[in-house]
């Protein structure tokens, strides 16, 4: 599995209810990204969020960074200040 990971500033709860809401109505990510999954993590008091973006192929994380960043700042939960990307090599889930 691949992630690519942003973080962004200026994030207000208003505007990740509107991301929600578009997700919500297109069931899942935009046609021309090939993701598996997609998860916010959101920090209302410091106006943060970063977002997992969740891929099968090291070739579907490319195509889906070049669909995310040519989107308009507008349809993002804020201010992009960081993208990372690279292959999950831990995954530890505790309890049951």
């Amino acid at each position: 599995m691949y992630v690519r990971v942003v973080r962004f500033t200026d994030v207000t709860s208003a505007r990740v209810e509107e991301l929600q809401a578009r997700i919500e109505e297109a069931d899942g990510p935009p046609p021309d990204v090939p993701a598996t999954g997609l998860q916010l993590v959101f920090d209302e008091t410091h106006g943060t969020a970063v977002v997992l973006q969740l891929f099968e192929t090291e070739e579907d994380m490319q195509a889906g960074d070049r669909a995310f960043g040519s989107m308009d700042a507008a349809e993002t939960p804020g201010t992009r200040v960081s993208v990372d990307m690279g292959e999950l090599t831990i995954d530890v889930s505790v309890g049951g």
